[in-house]
This record gives structure tokens, C-alpha cells and sequence, in this order.
């Protein structure tokens, strides 16, 4: 008999998702973020659910790969690019486009005399330093690839560090200021926009956009809710209660017993811990549904269990179903309960756990 607990992907939320950034972006080609295995929502899955974008953006190669052999025909950008010279042999096969960010890709792009064009993305480090070319570094990177004959297409892009910050508009406009005194005189199209630059600072949506978290029906804003942004959630977690105890005045619960009673009350055991991917750092009070009903967690989370608090759960009991996130209970309600972030949970479903469309 297998354990209750299971996800729930809603294709429906996913597509509507993807109707929202194209309300939001109409003039834009649009690059659906599935990296992480579609944000734990799974690769194939989602492709079928977001084929109508323009483009995908991944990280695997073998992912990459996975998405041509399935068939779909998309732009299929490599957000890290190639890192050996042999997967260009690869690129080249399945018309696979990459992102440019270091001096060492350069080399090995001018090393490979293969006669394909090989479509680009060329990375701008505006104020991000993570990845790309700084200012100064940036004009001699694009002549190289300029004068490159295996190079086809090539787009300029840059990654914002602080567009969800959409109080304080500084930090986008400061890296805006600095993407568009490189590129403003060159003809090539570009790509700058994340979820929440798509949201909140149509200047920067140029030729594509880049969602991500948006496209799963989470909000990329710590004081927007992804209800507000017409978002629904595609990702629902599910389990049961598959225990009771009642609790006298002083009893207490859980590992290191740091949570205590103080009066009587019932709690349920719910097949569900860390090793499935709900944080354990999440504190007594974080949010979760049992019955459709509102209560809490109490106590640490273990990790095949966790307790939950009955006392307002009209016939709580063995065989309660309870949602841990998705429907009725925001995924970045439970985040921001656990001190993380919506990306992190549902990145970190377990693959023990079954999935169901």
C-alpha cells in the first residue's frame, strides 16, 4: 500500500499562467523558464502545457535533448551555456541555442569549425555578478562572435537583481541605464525581463521575456499574492492524517519535544516530512489545510511526519486530507512561514513523490 501523500499538477493553472504573461508582455516572444524539472512540476509536463511560447529556457543539455526528442520544435536556450567543447557537437545536432557569459565559451566557440550557425545569447553582467561579460568586456565579446561564421542569430541579454523590489525602482533602473548605454546602437534583439520585470516594468520586456515562477502560479512579490497577479497555483500537495493522539495539559511533541501542550488537545500525524520535500525548518504555526480547514503544524517536522494542530477541525481524524500547499493554501504563504521562498519548495519535491495531472 503506498503512503497518501502525492502532488497534484493542475495543466489548466499552467496554461492560464502563461495567458497572464502574454496580457502582461503582447509585443514580446516568450522564453518559459523550465529549468529544475519544470520547478518540480516536471519537464514534459509542463513543455505540453506552456507549447504555445516561443521559447524554452533550461539548464541540462540532457533535459535540452529530452524536450527535441519529445518533438517540440521551440527555440531551447541553455541559460548556463556549454562547458566543454564536445557538447557543441551536441547544440549542433539538436539545434540547441546557448547563452555566452565567460571569455573561456568564446574560445572554445572559436575553436569549433563547424559550418552551422549556432544561435546565442549573449549575457551583459549589469550589476547581477553572477554571470556575463562586464561593460568593457561586452563590445569585444560581441565582435568576436560577430566575426565568428559558425554564430547565427544573436541576442543580447541581461539578468535584473532586484526587479521584485518594484517599491524602490533604483536597482532596475541602474542596471537598465547600464544594459541600454552598451546596446542601445546595436541591431540585435534582447532579452532582459524575469517574472517580475514582466509584471512591473514593461521597459524592460524588449524582444523576449523570461518567466519563471510567475509561470507556476506563484508570486514573485513578498507583499503581492500570486491571486492579486490573476496567478493560480499548479502545483498541489496532498496527503492524509494517518494517526491521532490526544494530549493532556504538558504533554509535548515531536522530536527534542520542543513543543508543549498547554491544554488538552488532539493533534494528527500527517504522511509527510522533509524527506518528501516540505522544509524542515518550517516552525510551529506554519499554515496547512486539514479538512479544507485552516490550522497549523506543531512541533518539528520529521521526515516522513509531521503534527498538526486538530482542535478546530470539525471530525478531524484518521483519513483527513490535508493540502500542505496548491489550492486553498498559497505555496508562498507556507515559504514565507518556513523563512524561504516558493521557488525552494517546489523545487525540492521528493521523487518519491507520485505526481498526478
Amino acid at each position: 500500500m503506498s503512503r497518501p501523500i502525492h502532488a497534484l499538477i493542475d495543466l489548466s493553472a499552467l496554461e492560464h499562467n502563461l495567458s497572464v504573461v502574454r496580457r502582461h508582455a503582447s509585443r514580446s516572444r516568450v522564453m518559459a523558464v523550465i529549468k529544475a524539472d519544470a520547478y518540480g512540476h516536471g519537464l514534459l509536463r509542463a513543455a505540453e502545457a506552456f507549447k504555445s511560447a516561443d521559447g524554452f529556457a533550461i539548464l541540462e543539455l540532457e533535459a535540452a535533448i529530452s524536450l527535441r526528442e519529445a518533438g517540440y520544435e521551440h527555440t531551447i536556450l541553455l541559460i548556463e551555456g556549454f562547458f566543454s567543447r564536445s557538447e557543441l557537437e551536441l547544440f549542433e545536432r539538436y539545434h540547441l541555442s546557448t547563452v555566452i557569459h565567460n571569455s573561456e565559451q568564446l574560445e572554445m566557440l572559436s575553436a569549433y569549425k563547424r559550418p552551422r550557425g549556432l544561435d546565442v545569447f549573449l549575457k551583459l553582467n549589469t550589476g547581477m555578478n553572477r554571470l556575463g561579460f562586464s561593460p568593457e568586456q561586452f563590445p569585444g565579446a560581441l565582435e568576436i562572435l560577430k566575426s565568428n561564421p559558425v554564430v547565427g542569430q544573436i541576442t543580447l541579454m541581461t539578468h535584473f537583481a532586484c526587479a521584485d523590489a518594484y517599491k524602490d525602482r533604483s536597482g532596475v533602473a541602474e542596471q537598465l541605464k547600464c544594459f541600454n548605454s552598451i546596446t542601445s546602437n546595436l541591431n540585435f534583439p534582447c532579452s532582459l525581463a524575469n517574472s517580475a520585470a514582466t509584471l512591473s516594468y514593461p521597459e524592460t520586456h524588449a524582444d523576449w521575456v523570461r518567466p519563471g515562477i510567475m509561470l507556476y502560479g506563484s508570486s514573485p512579490f513578498s507583499d503581492i499574492s500570486a491571486s492579486e497577479l490573476d496567478l493560480r497555483s499548479a502545483m498541489t500537495l496532498t496527503s492524509k492524517v494517518i494517526a491521532v493522539q490526544y494530549l493532556h495539559t504538558g504533554d509535548k511533541v515531536g522530536y527534542g519535544q520542543t513543543y508543549r501542550v498547554n491544554r488538552p488537545m488532539c493533534v494528527g500525524i500527517v504522511a509527510g516530512g522533509y524527506a518528501d520535500g516540505y522544509p524542515r525548518h518550517a516552525p510551529t504555526g506554519t499554515p496547512i489545510l486539514v479538512n479544507g480547514i485552516r490550522t497549523r503544524i506543531i512541533g518539528r517536522v520529521s521526515m516522513d511526519m509531521l503534527h498538526v494542530d486538530l482542535s478546530e477541525i470539525e471530525n478531524g481524524g484518521v483519513g483527513s486530507p490535508v493540502i500542505f500547499w496548491g489550492k486553498g493554501m498559497p505555496v508562498d504563504e507556507v515559504a514565507e512561514s518556513a523563512g524561504t521562498i516558493s521557488y525552494e519548495l517546489l523545487c525540492s519535491l521528493a521523487q518519491r513523490i507520485k505526481i498526478e495531472t
